[in-house]
């Protein structure tokens, strides 16, 4: 097992003058420290607006700082916050590879999708969509930082045109990838994704082994389709750290603030009720603490093993690794025998002071981490090992990289072809078409009408453009290679919270389509409108369009793969 510093930038009020500049300064002289002491990583997260409780809006600034002042210490963010409302993707994709030249390659990419309203408020993020476009934007990022040139977005959040996206990271293919956890369904879709799953929940060691364990199964099933280049299979925890020989010493140095840290995070996801620069969350910690499950008078230094949450008495409080290095090694080892691969702790938490944060990660470097040292190597050897196939397969089951298939210039006065409706498509198969673009007429004309329009345009369009698509299909059929299917495939195309319903009916060697529903169709389709009609334009792929999450499908999966051969296309439906 490994370990790491977390680092928030707390500064409860009031903080002076010169507050923040000390902190990031302190901040760094502990990051400086950590490398020499052999820590794996520091983690830095990117929060706004979040007064006292996190001051670290631009982490990737305080990262390139503390490369600059280390050789050794992996150094993560924790998290980049991904909607494009927050960060657009290509400055996300540029940050993390400058960061990782800068630093020799030792960045670690953690991704996230942000959730206080503070931050989605200021930013325009809505809570529905968020999670769809951390989605999407990972996606584009991983590309962004692998192709060469990136060929271009054209996705429901954001859009782009082809760019050279530069530099490049120094690690190859790409940054490890990890995303914040805060829930056992976030965990399980880390590892759908292939990607390490940063935990902020403080759960207890017994209750880690169920969520570590169905994390490595789901990487080694057929479910881990990698969101990346890579699988990264690690799963981190975080919890709150002070550390001394004596017990009571390190529950009064370090116990407020690993309390202040979940009472302010309570306060903004919970049930704060803020005024900006007027609140004051440490006055209300100091006064009400007790009120929100954070008792300070159940810390009692009884050398007992340590537990992440106390329980008694109907009350509630936090203590995470706070104790003497004993108690550390009791409560790691457990976390290692759940299979927890990283432990990351905040020691910078409320109004910790930095001499005794300091003096704890000396005494945990030299007390502490020797225990597991030896036994890291030998678990990673084995991990390494026992996934191997799995990972390999998993790798297998992504797409592949894109290239451009089409001339594309830049010049002074403007682009070869509209901005973000550059047609793109995977290296291992042809340009794929919707069977109404089949003909070159009927595509370029098709083409034409819809690209470089809004979703709002194409649903508008809609009314006639969905009877030329639809005919199109009727006169590109090929009933040669339907290898006798009679059927129907329902469309069910949405917009604007209507539906129109379509039906292609495949019978004796003809293709008719008609408006309607089927009664027992082979394969059903729900996309919307503006997917649909770019789709047919070849103006974004089909199967792309299926793995992004824009088309859903049920029903002859089989059928499903073979509707672009029998519509005179290659691959599409």
């Amino acid at each position: 097992m490994k370990f790491g510093i977390f680092y928030e930038l707390q500064r409860p009020r009031p903080w002076g003058p010169d507050g923040e500049e000390r902190l990031v300064h302190e901040a760094l002289d502990q990051v400086e420290l950590a490398d020499r002491l052999g820590f794996h990583s520091v983690w830095e997260v990117e929060h706004h607006f979040l007064e006292e409780y996190s001051h670290s809006s631009a982490p990737e600034v305080f990262l390139a700082a503390a490369s600059q002042r280390t050789k050794r210490i992996r150094l993560g963010h924790g998290i980049v916050q991904l909607p494009p409302g927050f960060n657009h993707p290509a400055r996300v994709a540029e940050r993390i590879g400058m960061l990782d030249l800068v630093s020799s390659g030792r960045v670690e990419f953690g991704t996230g999708e942000g959730s206080s309203q503070a931050e989605l408020g200021g930013f325009g993020v809505t809570r529905e969509l968020k999670h769809n476009q951390w989605d999407e934007s990972l996606h584009a990022v991983v590309r962004m930082m692998t192709e060469e040139p990136f060929t271009g977005h054209d996705g429901r959040f954001f859009s782009m045109p082809p760019r050279n996206v530069i530099p490049k990271p120094k690690q190859k293919p790409h940054p490890p990838l990890w995303v914040a956890c805060s829930r056992r369904e976030t965990i399980l879709e880390a590892a759908r994704k292939g990607i390490g799953a940063l935990s902020f929940s403080f759960v207890e060691p017994e209750a880690a082994k169920a969520w570590v364990d169905d994390y490595y199964k789901i990487i080694a099933s057929p479910e881990c389709v990698p969101a990346g280049l890579a699988v990264n299979p690690q799963v981190a925890v975080v919890l709150p750290f002070m550390c001394h020989e004596d017990e009571q010493t390190a529950i009064d140095r370090g116990i407020d603030g690993a309390q202040f840290f979940g009472f302010s995070l309570a306060y903004y996801y919970v049930f704060g009720k803020h005024q900006p620069g007027i609140s004051s969350i440490w006055e209300m910690f100091l006064k009400h603490r007790h009120e929100y499950g954070f008792a300070r008078e159940l810390i009692r230094a009884d050398d007992r093993p340590l537990g992440v949450k106390l329980l008694e008495e109907g009350l509630g409080s936090l203590r995470g690794s706070v104790g003497t290095p004993a108690q550390l090694v009791e409560l790691l080892s457990r976390y290692e025998r759940a299979g927890v691969d990283l432990v990351i702790f905040a020691a910078q938490a409320g109004n910790n002071r930095h001499e005794h944060i300091c003096e704890g990660l000396e005494l945990f470097a030299k007390s502490v981490m020797p225990r597991f040292a030896e036994r890291e190597e030998m678990h990673q050897a084995e991990k390494r090992e026992r996934l191997a196939g799995a990972v390999e397969q998993a790798l297998a089951r992504r797409t592949p990289s894109r290239a451009m298939t089409s001339e594309y210039f830049l010049s002074p006065q403007g682009e070869s072809g509209p901005v973000g409706t550059v047609r793109v498509y995977p290296q291992s198969s042809p340009a794929p078409a919707h069977a109404a673009a089949a003909n070159g007429r009927s595509s370029a004309v098709l083409g034409w009408l819809v690209r470089d329009r809004t979703d709002r345009q194409i649903a508008r369009m809609m009314p006639f453009l969905a009877p030329v698509i639809f005919k199109g299909m009727q006169r590109a059929f090929q009933p040669q290679l339907s290898r006798g299917f009679s059927g129907e495939i329902q469309y069910e195309l949405y917009s604007n919270g209507k539906s129109r319903k379509w039906v292609v009916r495949i019978a004796g060697g003809r293709a008719t389509a008609r408006r309607g529903t089927s009664a027992s169709p082979s394969v059903t389709m729900r996309m919307s409108e503006a997917v649909f009609a770019r789709i047919a334009a070849g103006i974004i792929p089909s199967m792309a369009a299926m793995l992004e999450g824009k088309v859903e499908a049920e029903g002859d999966l089989n059928l499903l793969a073979r509707l672009g051969e029998m519509f005179g296309a290659q691959s599409g439906f």
